[in-house]
């Protein structure tokens, strides 16, 4: 990876994953129309591409946002996480077909650009009952563009992965102002028990499954380990760490990750330098610890990625007495190559 920008290279992976988006966003339109023209065959063609894109793209949403929290609680829902970005591209189409057949269907007959019109049809602001819900969207859509326009490496690597990962955080903001945006939306118009149901079933879900990964996070950011005479930090038993994976201990303000590779132990920074990945929760693989989140690999014994790539993270020096791992709190400059402990 580099500073400059390379077409996305779709490998087997990737066209494996992409194509079940494509066929899934497909099989649901074309159920969607079936339903409708079942249930409702009044419905004109123009409202019905707009509500059948419009209900894909919030459900598209939900999927992305569970995505995370399911990663962490069963690590058999990675192979979904790693190519998240193209789902995220694939939902801001599917908004931004909504968006655009929304504001041809009621914006483009008047005078005044449709745009504009957007922010001037309705100027109700400090109503509940006939706020202009329509504006909710399209501020959620210029987020989701910003996200979607952004998402391949080139910007990762030339915003920093700090400023990227904020802005892609926005995602909540926009899951936020599309909740309202529908749920007033359907207040106003036409107020249906079952499309209140299930929004609101959705973000119970979405706030569970985020909630339940917070608590188990909590458990690591919550360990106080003993210390010996010389201020090492007592973790766990050898036997707890199984090999070629990792056990994570908060070190300081620090997530480490404690490998045990080769009969060997190895401890590093455990934020991975490409998306923020929680290097602990991945696995060795060819002698290197493997992010799995994207795959991103480090050598254990030193926190650098093989060459011809250029990250680093911070190593930490390990000992073990008596079966038991102790390691010394404070952390090396990234890169620095140290010795792995026998256990």
């Amino acid at each position: 990876m580099g500073l400059d920008y390379k077409l996305v290279l779709w490998n087997k992976h990737k066209k494996t994953y992409d194509k079940l988006i494509v066929l899934s966003m497909v099989s649901y339109l074309v159920l969607f129309v079936v339903i409708t023209i079942i249930f409702n065959p009044e419905e004109t063609a123009e409202t019905m591409i707009i509500r059948a894109f419009g209900s894909l793209a919030i459900v598209m949403l939900h999927i992305i946002l569970a995505i995370g929290p399911l990663s962490r609680l069963n690590p058999q829902f990675l192979p979904i996480l790693y190519n998240r970005r193209h789902l995220g591209v694939s939902m801001f189409l599917a908004a931004l077909t909504h968006g655009v057949f929304s504001i041809i269907q009621f914006h483009t007959l008047g005078n005044v650009n449709p745009v504009y019109a957007i922010f001037t049809s309705n100027v109700d602001y400090g109503s509940l009952t006939n706020f202009p819900f329509q504006v909710l969207g399209f501020l959620a859509l210029l987020i989701l563009y910003a996200m979607a326009s952004t998402s391949h490496d080139f910007f990762l690597k030339n915003l920093s992965p700090k400023i990227w990962k904020a802005l892609h955080m926005l995602v909540y903001l926009a899951y936020v102002l599309i909740f309202l945006h529908v749920f007033l939306g359907a207040f106003q118009q036409e107020i249906s028990p079952f499309t209140m149901g299930v929004l609101i079933f959705g973000f119970v879900f979405i706030g569970t499954l985020h909630l339940k990964a917070a608590f188990k996070e909590g458990k690591i950011d919550g360990f106080i380990g003993e210390k010996d005479h010389v201020g090492w930090l007592q973790v766990c038993n050898v036997n707890e760490i199984e090999a070629n994976r990792a056990k994570i201990f908060m070190v300081g303000d620090e997530r480490v990750a404690i490998f045990k590779h080769e009969g060997k132990l190895s401890a590093v920074h455990n934020i991975c330098k490409h998306q923020g990945g929680p290097l602990g929760e991945g696995k060795i693989v060819d002698g290197c610890i493997t992010c799995p989140w994207h795959g991103y690999q480090y050598l254990p014994h030193n926190g650098q990625s093989p060459p011809p790539f250029t990250e680093k993270v911070k190593t930490y020096q390990l000992k073990v007495l008596e079966s038991i791992v102790y390691i010394d709190p404070k952390a090396f400059a990234e890169g620095t190559e140290i010795k792995p402990v026998p256990c």
